[in-house]
This record gives structure tokens, C-alpha cells and sequence, in this order.
């Protein structure tokens, strides 16, 4: 059966956005629905998120609240977003009158009050260095990063890779969108198609990276989840990042963490994060002789360079609601790339980024 497809949106103040597509009747009735957006989802499998949201998806249909859905699942935690929001959008897809208001206690809201120490940041990454591979990369197309990304992380999960953080090079363009993001929703495949670039998904959320080799730095740690161990998902994004941020403050930059997953200076956005924890197959498991197959981690950054914002503007589909919490409305605006805060080039900020790791 067919029907119209409606489209609501909510963005969860200082998190991510999440949406919802309907599917109505004639009559209006809600037939179907599938949540997408920038927001994360931690799971044991692909397919526990896929059920974990296909659950949401069927209480929104049929009434229901989500948050006992959203609590009863320990096998999922649903970072970035939350009930109200998920809730919202779907009202405004089918037409209901309902506002979002933020939850002051709502410890769901990727803010945490205290944080670990920066000296604890320092020890853990000293610890991790012990051991830790970096290497700047090769360049590889779009789609090799891909696979790459996760059968490393996939690889220290299971104790057959040491703890490494490659830097990234690009072989083509690329638009690569979240997990679970709607390609069509995001991106103007046709505009990017036009313009010789390859639409990628990648295995973590967030939202969609504007990739032009040479314009762009990114870079993935793949680590032991020992490393992230007593440290909250929110917490760990800077705690990954904590070695980039001393660095790029050496280049005389203001650097901080803005709301969950971004990097930014005085001048505006640098960067954004995404990660996803890859826990050790019982197969795996059982092969180990030692306890190198304890998990992993895979948080990868990708900064600006440099930029041209107009080609990004036509080939990306940035909704007004995704910036309904900031002051800046543009996507073009909000980012302000290195090559403008640093008067550098991207060779020298990168060998400034691994001596510093060495």
C-alpha cells in the first residue's frame, strides 16, 4: 500500500538531529515510519540498532511513549538525541501541534557536568602510546576507507592489530553520510554525481563530511576499549581527541570541544567527531590466548582545511531545524577552516600533528 510521505524534524539543543519520515493514508492514518538523522547509536550489532529502531519506530505508530523502549533495551544507548525529540519530530510530520522544550535535568543531553581531570587525559594517553602505531596513510578512495576503518577496528577488537591512528588520504571527492542518515535527505545526489562525487555511508553517526583531497585532515584512532573503560560515551569523544586539541593549541589556536562531538576555536568550527565501540565476537573470543581481544574503540576526526563553501552548499542538504540552537545559520559560515586560522599548510600542521604524537 502506498501513501504520502511526510517528514519531521527535531534538534535536540546542544545534541544531534534526528527525523522522521511517515508514510499516511489517505485518510491520514500513520502507516509506517523510519527514524533517521546525525545521532548515534552504541549496539553490539548492526542488527540490534536496526531492531533497537525499528522498535521506536512501531511505538511511535501505534502511540505509545518511546522512553520505556529507549530504557529497556541494554544492549543499545541512543547518544545525541532523545525521546522528546524523536517524539517531536514524528508530531511534526503528521501535523501535531507539539513544541520541544529541553529537559534541564535530562542527563540524556550530551553535557556532562564534571569530566575527568586534563591529567587524566594525559595518563591514558601515555599509557596508549606504549604501544600506539601511527602512520600517515597512503591515499585510498572513498569506499576502501570505508572498509578499511572498520576491519581495523574490527582487528584491535580482536586482539590481531596494536592500538594505531592512521591519518587519512584521499584518492577522490566524497560526501560520506552517518550510519543513519538518509542519503537522499542530506545530499543532492544528483548536483553530486554531476560533480564526480562518490556518496559513502560510513559505520558510525553523525552527520554528512564535504570531502576534497588536499581541503580536508582526518584522522581515526582504532583502540583497545581498555582505553575508554569507567568513561562515559559523551566523555570519551574529548578524551579521544585530547591529544589533537593540545596540539592545534600549540599553533596558537583557542581550541575547545563544542557539544558532543565538535572541535572548535575562537574563529568557529574546525572539525567534527564520530566513534562507535566494537565489541570481541565469541568466536573471536574463544580463539584468544591472552587478553588482547578485550574490544575496541574507532573514533575518527575530520578537520577543514580549506574549503569551497559554495560547491559544498550545492552538493549538501542542510535543513534550517539543524541549526535551530545556534546562532550561525549557515553551514558555510559556522565551519572556518585551518588554512584561515593557521596561515599554514596542511603538510605543515600535519607533521606538526605527528611529532607531536611521537
Amino acid at each position: 500500500m502506498t501513501g504520502i510521505v511526510k517528514r519531521g524534524e527535531c534538534k535536540t539543543p546542544g545534541g544531534k538531529l534526528v527525523a522522521v519520515n511517515v508514510t499516511l493514508a489517505a485518510d491520514g492514518t500513520a502507516q509506517s515510519c523510519q527514524l533517521d538523522g546525525d545521532f548515534f547509536v552504541e549496539s553490539a550489532s548492526d542488527a540490534s540498532a536496526a531492531q533497537y529502531l525499528d522498535a521506536i519506530a512501531r511505538a511511535l505508530i501505534t502511540r505509545r511513549p518511546i522512553q520505556p523502549i529507549i530504557d529497556a533495551c541494554s544492549d543499545c544507548q541512543l547518544i545525541g538525541t532523545d525521546a522528546i525529540a524523536i517524539e517531536t519530530a514524528f508530531a511534526r510530520a503528521i501535523g501535531w501541534d507539539l513544541i520541544y522544550k529541553e529537559s534541564v535535568n535530562n542527563n540524556k543531553h550530551p553535557h556532562n557536568s564534571a569530566g575527568m581531570a586534563p591529567d587524566d587525559y594525559a595518563e591514558r594517553w601515555k599509557r596508549l602510546k606504549r604501544d600506539l602505531i601511527v602512520l600517515h596513510d597512503h591515499p585510498r578512495t572513498p569506499d576502501e576507507q570505508m572498509r578499511i576503518d572498520e576491519s581495523w577496528a574490527r582487528e584491535v577488537a580482536e586482539g590481531k592489530r596494536s592500538p594505531t591512528l592512521r591519518i587519512w588520504e584521499w584518492a577522490g571527492p566524497a560526501v560520506v553520510i552517518g550510519r543513519f542518515q538518509s542519503a537522499q535527505d542530506e545530499v543532492n545526489l544528483d548536483v553530486a554525481k554531476e560533480l564526480g562525487f562518490d556518496v559513502v555511508r560510513r559505520c558510525t553517526g553523525g552527520g554528512a563530511m564535504f570531502i576534497e583531497p588536499g581541503n580536508t585532515i582526518t584522522y581515526s584512532l582504532y583502540a583497545p576499549l581498555e582505553f575508554v573503560q569507567g568513561v562515559s560515551i559523551e566523555e570519551s569523544y574529548k578524551l579521544c581527541d585530547w591529544w589533537l586539541v593540545e596540539a592545534l593549541r600549540e599553533l596558537g589556536l583557542d581550541v575547545r570541544f563544542a557539544g558532543l562531538n565538535d572541535i572548535a576555536s575562537q574563529y568557529g568550527k574546525i572539525g567534527g567527531a564520530a566513534q562507535r565501540r566494537f565489541p570481541v565476537h565469541r568466536a573471536a573470543r574463544g580463539k584468544s590466548s591472552n587478553d588482547a581481544a578485550s574490544g575496541a574503540v574507532l573514533h575518527h576526526v575530520t578537520m577543514a582545511y580549506d574549503i569551497d563553501a559554495a560547491k559544498m552548499s550545492q552538493v549538501l542538504n542542510t535543513s534550517r531545524e539543524k541549526f535551530s540552537d545556534k546562532a550561525v545559520k549557515s553551514a558555510q559560515k559556522r565551519v572556518d577552516p585551518l588554512k584561515s586560522q593557521t596561515g599554514l599548510s596542511r603538510e605543515a600542521i600535519i607533521g606538526h600533528m605527528l611529532r607531536w604524537l611521537a
